[in-house]
């Protein structure tokens, strides 16, 4: 078990944002003309990366191995506005080497307690390969994942993040989602988000061991200081049934079949995602349909429990990756 304690952010620093060396080098573009002069130039090399700046259910991410990629990516977002006015500006960035990680804390504005790491696994199938999803699928806490990065990571990210916001009279309290990639160099900054994300929330909230209320609470009156949490040792794992086609077009209204056996299995949750209730039985209805959250001694027996509850459920067309939390057993 880990017990985490709350730390405190200083008053010096004057940033609202991370420090330029604790991201990627980035060009934002709100004119498609002016993108594509960005990826004509390469200043940011190949492979690059491309991100809708607004919400695009997760989708607005393209990682173009070459220029014809990229510019392509431009089309859909900026001319063709297949994600609607988030894709009005987007962000042309360059392309980081490492493994993704994502860092969870809870803050009343000056104070923070951290709670875990997690690893999403966003593209659509195995081997990281296909499209960008919302996730399907995280495990927690991340191997790579060590008290010096942890440390780093709220010295160099999350207290001149905090400090800044509170200077430029925009003190935030909340929960705080860091999405990181390590690399050689150390921890960058890949993404903020003002909220638990999911999958990695349903995998993070299972190793509190004990009750988030006092936290909350904390939050919402700006008293964390001396708050303290503890969380589970036991490695979890969460693999995402998703329906036939996501994360592009796929149909609803498919029954569910197996959920009672799959939530007998122990140690198994089963969170709801694009379900609902047609004449007293549950059916599809989103992309994501549900997430099959399992505790193991190890990382191997978490990851064995999922799939095994997996295994009794089933719907037209659903579809996961058979390799969540591979990466954690190498």
């Amino acid at each position: 078990m880990r017990s985490c304690g709350s730390w405190r952010a200083s008053a010096r620093s004057p940033r609202c944002s991370a420090p330029p060396a604790a991201t990627a080098r980035s060009r934002t573009c709100r004119e498609a003309d002016d993108a594509l002069r960005v990826l004509a130039a390469g200043e940011l090399g190949y492979p690059v990366v491309v991100k809708a700046d607004g919400l695009a259910a997760g989708k607005g991410v393209v990682i173009a191995p070459d220029r014809a990629g990229a510019e392509l990516a431009i089309r859909h977002m900026m001319q063709e506005r297949r994600f609607g006015e988030a894709g009005s500006t987007v962000v042309i960035e360059e392309f980081l080497e490492g493994r993704e990680a994502s860092f969870f804390v809870m803050t009343d504005g000056r104070n923070v307690v951290p709670l875990v790491s997690a690893e999403d696994h966003k593209r659509a199938y195995d081997g990281d390969e296909g499209p960008n999803t919302g996730g399907m699928g995280a495990y927690a806490p991340s191997r790579l994942w060590n008290d010096r990065t942890e440390r780093q990571v709220l010295d160099e990210i999350v207290r001149p993040v905090l400090d800044g916001l509170r200077q430029h009279g925009r003190e935030y309290r909340g929960v705080l989602y860091v999405g990181l990639m390590l690399t050689a160099a150390g921890p960058k900054v890949l993404e903020f988000n003002a909220r638990f994300g999911d999958p990695e929330a349903q995998v993070v909230l299972p190793m509190l061991d004990g009750d988030l209320l006092p936290l909350l609470w904390g939050v919402a009156s700006s008293d964390l200081a001396g708050a303290r949490c503890a969380m589970r040792s036991e490695p979890h794992v969460g693999v995402v049934l998703a329906s036939g086609g996501y994360p592009d077009a796929y149909e609803t209204g498919h029954p569910i079949e197996g959920l009672d056996r799959a939530e007998r299995e122990p140690n198994v949750v089963v969170f709801h995602a694009g379900t609902r209730l047609e004449h007293g039985r549950p059916v599809t209805a989103g992309g994501r349909v549900l997430t099959v959250v399992a505790r193991g001694d190890t990382y191997a027996d978490a990851r064995a429990r999922a799939y095994a509850a997996v295994g009794h459920i089933s719907f037209e067309g659903m579809h996961y990756r058979r390799d969540i939390a591979a990466k954690a057993l190498q």
